[in-house]
C-alpha cells in the first residue's frame, strides 16, 4: 500500500518507515495522522517483521505539527454551541493521540533515527518508541508551549518515563531546544552518531540484531517492559508469572538452546501466521 507522507519497506524482517517531505521540513500535515495508524495496522498484518525504524530525509527529523493544514478545524471549532465543540475536540485529540499510541502498542520494537530538529508532534512520536538514536546536531522542543498550547499528544504522558520529570518540566514549560548532547546525557536518546548516514547505519545494525533474536521473546520483552511501566512493580511480577506459565517452553527456546551448543545462528519462524487482509483508510 502506498504512502504520501512517507516511504515504507520490509527487509531482512525490518520495517523501514521514512518521511520524505524535506522541502516541508517533514511537517505532519492531515494525511500523516492517518497514514501512521494504517502503516502500523500493516506492519501487524506482516509477520515477518520483527522491528521497526521511523527514520527522516533532509535537514529536519520533522518541524512537527503544520499548523496551517488544521486552521480550517481551529476555525469551525470556534463557532456552535459550546458543548459540542468541545466534544468534537476531545475526539479530534484522541484520534491523534491514535497515531502515535499505535507505535506504544506495536508488537515489536520501534526505534526512531533522529537528525536535525525534532519538534512539536516529533518530540510525542519519538516518545512512543522503544529506543531513540541521533546525530550529533539534532535538537528537541516541546514547541507547543512557544504557540500558546499545551502538549497534547503524548509528550507528557510518556517523556516522564524517560528522563527526569524536572527536566521534562523545563522543557514543557519554557519551550527551549534541547540539544543532542544533553538528550544523550539524560537518557533520552541511546547514542549519537556524527552524520545522518552513520546513524541511519547503527540504528538499522540495532535493528537487524533484535531481528535475529527470538520474536516471541522480543514480543514478551516488550510487553512486560510497557506494563511494568503502568503498573506497580507486585503487580508487574504477578504478570512475568502468568505469562511465563503459558510461555516458557517454546520452540524458540528450544532452537536457541539448540543453536548455541552446535555454535550457528538459530533460525526462528515468524511470531504470527500470515494474514491475508484489505484495510480501508479513513
Amino acid at each position: 500500500m502506498p504512502y504520501e507522507t512517507f516511504d515504507f519497506a520490509v527487509a531482512d524482517h525490518v520495517a523501514s518507515i521514512t518521511f520524505n517531505r524535506p522541502d516541508k521540513a517533514n511537517a505532519m500535515v492531515l494525511p500523516f495522522w492517518q497514514e501512521m495508524v494504517d502503516v502500523f495496522a500493516e506492519i501487524e498484518d506482516r509477520p515477518e517483521v520483527r522491528a521497526v525504524v521511523i527514520a527522516s530525509t533532509g535537514k529536519h527529523f520533522t518541524g512537527g505539527l503544520d499548523l496551517s493544514a488544521f486552521a480550517n478545524i481551529a476555525g469551525d471549532m470556534m463557532q456552535g454551541d459550546r458543548g459540542r465543540v468541545g466534544e468534537q475536540m476531545r475526539r479530534t485529540v484522541a484520534e491523534m493521540q491514535e497515531t502515535f499510541a499505535v507505535i506504544d502498542r506495536c508488537r515489536v520494537p520501534v526505534l526512531a533515527a533522529v537528525q536535525g530538529g525534532c519538534i512539536g508532534g516529533g518530540v510525542d512520536l519519538i516518545s512512543a518508541c522503544d529506543m531513540r538514536y541521533a546525530t550529533t546536531d539534532a535538537w528537541f522542543c516541546i514547541q507547543e508551549i512557544n504557540i500558546g498550547m499545551t502538549a497534547d499528544v503524548g509528550t507528557l504522558q510518556r517523556l516522564p518515563h524517560l528522563m527526569p520529570a524536572g527536566l521534562v518540566r523545563e522543557l514543557a514549560y519554557s519551550g527551549r531546544r534541547m540539544p543532542a548532547d544533553e538528550a544523550f546525557r539524560c537518557g533520552l536518546v541511546n547514542s549519537l552518531h556524527d552524520s545522518h548516514a552513520a546513524l541511519l547505519d547503527a540504528v538499522m545494525q540495532v535493528a537487524r540484531t533484535i531481528a535475529s533474536k527470538s520474536p516471541l521473546a522480543v514480543h514478551g520483552s516488550k510487553q512486560m517492559l510497557n506494563y511494568t511501566r503502568d503498573h506497580s512493580t507486585a503487580d508487574a511480577l504477578d504478570y512475568m508469572q502468568v505469562w511465563q506459565a503459558g510461555m516458557f517452553l517454546t520452540q524458540d527456546l528450544m532452537e536457541q538452546m539448540t543453536a548455541n551448543q552446535q555454535k550457528r545462528e538459530a533460525k526462528f519462524a515468524d511470531l504470527l501466521p500470515a494474514r491475508k487482509i484489505v484495510r480501508r483508510r479513513r
